[in-house]
C-alpha cells in the first residue's frame, strides 16, 4: 500500500470509531456511557502521549500534571466563561507549563527525565495545595455550574478524535519525522540539521495541550475536586501503561489498549481492585517479554510463532522428565571422547 492509501485507511478507521462513539449515548445505559467516556479520555491521553513519548522515546510521567492544570482551569473559570473557551484555555495553560517544564528537563533522557517529570508533577500538586490552604483558605473546589452530560461526552469525544487525528497527520509531516529521528538517534538528527530542542519542546507542549483539554472537560464529572484527585499519579501511570501495552510507537495500539483497560477498570477496579492492579502488572510483563511491539503488533504469524515455541518447550520438558535429554548429552559426550581418542 502507498502512503496515500495508508492515510485513507487510517482516516476511515477513525471515522468508523467516531461513528460508533457517537451512537453510544443513543442506545446505551448511563453506566455504559460513563465507561465510554472513560475510554475516550484514555484514548486521548494515551494517543497524545504516544505521539511524543513513543516517537522520541522520552518517558514522561507528567500527564497527571497537565490533566490537573486543565481541571483546575475549568473549576476556576467555568462560572464566568463559555464552555469552549474554558476547554481551549485549559489546553493553552497546560501547553505553556509544558514549554517551561520541557525547557528545564528535556536535555535529559531515560530514567533522569522520567523521575524529574514525576517530581515536577508532585511539585505542582503540592504548590497548588499550599496556595489553597494558605491564600484562599480552602482545600479543593466545588463545581456549581456544569454543562449537560451529553455536552461533556461530545466534548471528550471531540478531544479524542482530535488527538488520534493529530497522530495520523503529524507522523506524516516533517515535524513527525524529526521526532522519529530524535527517537532513533538524537545526535545524528542534530547533525542533519534538526533543531532537536525546539522539536522536543513543541512535541511535549502538544501532548500537554491534549491532556489539559481532557482535564478541563472531565473535571465537571465531579461535583468537588482537589489536588489529590485531579493530580493523581495513577492517571499518568495508567496512561503510560496503556500506551506501552498497546504499542507506544504505533498509531492504533493506544486506542485498542484504552478500550481494553477501560472495560477492565469498570468491571474489576470497583469490585476487585487488587485483581485489576495485578492484571495491569501481568499484562505489562507479558507485553515486555513476549510482545515488545504491543497489542498493535499482533498478527496471525505471531500466534503461529507462539504455538511453535510452546510445542518446542513442551517437547523439551517431556524429554527432561523422561531422561531423554540427559541420555542425548551422555551419548554426545561419549562420541566426543571417542573422536578425541582417535
Amino acid at each position: 500500500m502507498t502512503s496515500r492509501q495508508f492515510l485513507i485507511r487510517d482516516l476511515l478507521v477513525l471515522l468508523a470509531f467516531t461513528g460508533w462513539a457517537l451512537a453510544v449515548p443513543g442506545f446505551a445505559s448511563e453506566f455504559v456511557v460513563s465507561m465510554a467516556m472513560t475510554c475516550l479520555m484514555y484514548v486521548a491521553l494515551s494517543s497524545s502521549w504516544s505521539l511524543f513519548c513513543g516517537t522520541t522515546r522520552y518517558l514522561s510521567l507528567a500527564t497527571s500534571a497537565f490533566f490537573g492544570i486543565g481541571a483546575y482551569t475549568s473549576a476556576l473559570l467555568l462560572e464566568t466563561m463559555a464552555w469552549a473557551s474554558v476547554i481551549a484555555l485549559g489546553a493553552l495553560i497546560a501547553a505553556a507549563v509544558a514549554v517551561l517544564m520541557g525547557a528545564a528537563v528535556l536535555h535529559l533522557r531515560g530514567t533522569y527525565f522520567a523521575v524529574l517529570t514525576f517530581g515536577m508533577t508532585e511539585l505542582i500538586r503540592h504548590a497548588i495545595s499550599y496556595f489553597e490552604k494558605s491564600v484562599t483558605g480552602t482545600v479543593g473546589r466545588v463545581l456549581v455550574v456544569v454543562p449537560e452530560e451529553r455536552t461533556i461526552y461530545l466534548t471528550v469525544l471531540l478531544i479524542a478524535v482530535v488527538a488520534v487525528g493529530l497522530s495520523i497527520v503529524v507522523r506524516r509531516t516533517r515535524f513527525g519525522l524529526a521526532m522519529a529521528g530524535i527517537g532513533a538517534d538524537e545526535q545524528r538528527a542534530q547533525t542533519l540539521g534538526v533543531n532537536t530542542r525546539l522539536v522536543k519542546v513543541a512535541g511535549f507542549a502538544l501532548t500537554a495541550a491534549v491532556a489539559g483539554a481532557v482535564g478541563a472537560a472531565m473535571s465537571v464529572r465531579w461535583t468537588y475536586i482537589d489536588p489529590h484527585t485531579v493530580f493523581n499519579p495513577f492517571i499518568g501511570f495508567q496512561t503510560v501503561l496503556i500506551a506501552l501495552i498497546g504499542g507506544a510507537m504505533t498509531l492504533w495500539g493506544p486506542l485498542i489498549a484504552a478500550i481494553v483497560f477501560s472495560v477492565l477498570a469498570e468491571t474489576l477496579r470497583l469490585q476487585v481492585p487488587q485483581l485489576y492492579m495485578m492484571s495491569l502488572g501481568v499484562l505489562l510483563i507479558l507485553s515486555v517479554l513476549y510482545l515488545p511491539g504491543g497489542l498493535a503488533s499482533l498478527r496471525w504469524q505471531t500466534f503461529k510463532d507462539w504455538g511453535q515455541a510452546s510445542r518446542q518447550w513442551w517437547r523439551e520438558l517431556r524429554d527432561d522428565l523422561r531422561g531423554e535429554t540427559a541420555r542425548r548429552k551422555a551419548q554426545a559426550k561419549q562420541q566426543r571422547e571417542r573422536s578425541n581418542a582417535f
